[in-house]
């Protein structure tokens, strides 16, 4: 081990046939799906009041008053929602020297063609820019949104400040939302991903094919027991 860590508390080889890999434990798939939730209901609501085209979605949450109500509050559950995960995974995804590797050969991994690129660890550069890009739109779009909510915070900020801030969180909100389309897109698209956040678990092949520094390092342990 050269003191370089690729995984996670919790993660580990199971002695199963065929080899199963735990991947996620269960606290962190609960907070994974409550971040996911909060994200639709904000998302769904926002475009509610974001154009009068679109104010037909508050019958989705009861009404329009209902949609004001419920829409800051679901900022608030996403942002200390996604803080946890933050605490859980930020160390992970912080850059790597095979990352930049891993990048030039996007298109070979768009291609199919995983066998050409680099080996990485758990998280891939691409996984590690959604998840980047999302904590930074959402600390603007948690910012810009206690400066735009005049129920509770009618004077914490002049009417031309307000008003870009209402600016920033429409543009913060419609890049989150380009994000989690592609990660979601991403999840269904690499076969075998979703059943990481539902089970916990990946196959061992996957793991081999996708992160194999990961598993390599899983493997060098012994195959059980959790990472520190």
């Amino acid at each position: 081990m050269t003191g370089r860590t690729f995984s996670a508390p919790g993660d580990h080889l199971e002695k199963q046939d065929p080899i199963a890999v735990s991947r996620y434990r269960g606290l962190t798939r609960i907070n994974h799906w409550i971040t996911a939730a909060a994200l639709v209901v904000l998302l769904l609501s926002g475009l509610a009041l974001f154009h009068p085209a679109l104010f037909f979605l508050t019958g989705l949450f009861g009404g329009g008053q209902t949609t004001r109500w419920l829409h800051p509050l679901a900022g608030l559950l996403l942002t200390a929602s996604f803080a946890l995960l933050f605490v859980q995974m930020w160390r992970l995804n912080l850059p790597r020297r095979e990352d930049v590797q891993w990048a030039t050969h996007l298109g070979d991994y768009l291609s199919g063609h995983e066998e050409r690129v680099p080996e990485v660890g758990k998280y891939n550069a691409g996984q590690k820019v959604v998840f980047w890009a999302m904590a930074g739109l959402i600390l603007l779009l948690v910012a810009s949104g206690v400066m735009i909510w005049e129920q509770y915070f009618p004077h914490l900020v002049s009417i031309p400040v307000r008003r870009t801030a209402m600016l920033v969180h429409s543009i913060a909100a419609i890049l989150a939302i380009l994000v989690f389309i592609l990660h979601v897109y991403a999840a269904i698209w690499t076969r075998g991903s979703l059943r990481a956040m539902t089970r916990g678990t990946v196959t061992g092949g996957w793991a081999w094919k996708h992160h194999r520094k990961w598993l390599r390092e899983l493997a060098g342990r012994g195959g059980s027991g959790s990472a520190e």
